[in-house]
């Protein structure tokens, strides 16, 4: 693999933040791989972020909402996917508390009614406890699960 220089460096990441958001952490590990020296990695990633190509707090904003509304994961699965991205605690903490627990559930609610018919289970009780497995699996937190699946079973009775 031929060496990247620094100006070669920063045209391939401003070219490919350009495109699409990108934290500091792939960036680095991206310059690691291309055998840049620390000192190098630093220049070209302090001058990406002064032009404004890398944020990491517009990257987590778009990635909690991406894995929100397209994989539909809950809160706890994003914070970590957030940690393997090296987000600091700060950004993750502000953007995360900007998701409010109705998003949660317009997402919990529809996965959970379509899990509900696969799911076979000899009991309410132990259908219940699947589909809570099956929910806390997807990261959503316990108080956001059984909102789901309590009002799950109002609606049941309601409609006999």
């Amino acid at each position: 693999m031929k060496e990247v220089t620094e100006q070669g460096a920063y045209l391939q990441l401003a070219q490919l933040c350009a495109r699409s958001e990108h934290c500091q952490h792939e960036l680095t590990e991206k310059m690691r791989r291309w055998g840049m020296t620390n000192e190098a990695q630093a220049r070209v990633m302090q001058r990406l972020v002064s032009e404004r190509y890398v944020d990491d707090l517009r990257f987590a904003r778009a990635f909690v909402k991406d894995k929100i509304l397209y994989n539909k994961w809950g809160r706890r699965k994003v914070e970590q996917a957030l940690w393997t991205k090296r987000i600091s605690d700060d950004v993750c903490a502000e953007v995360l508390s900007e998701v409010a627990d109705e998003q949660y559930l317009s997402v919990l609610r529809p996965l959970l009614k379509q899990k509900r018919r696969s799911i076979k289970a000899a009991t309410d009780y132990e259908l219940n406890q699947k589909l809570v497995k099956f929910a806390l699996g997807r990261g959503f937190t316990y108080n956001i699960i059984r909102q789901c699946v309590d009002g799950d079973i109002d609606e049941e009775y309601d409609e006999d």
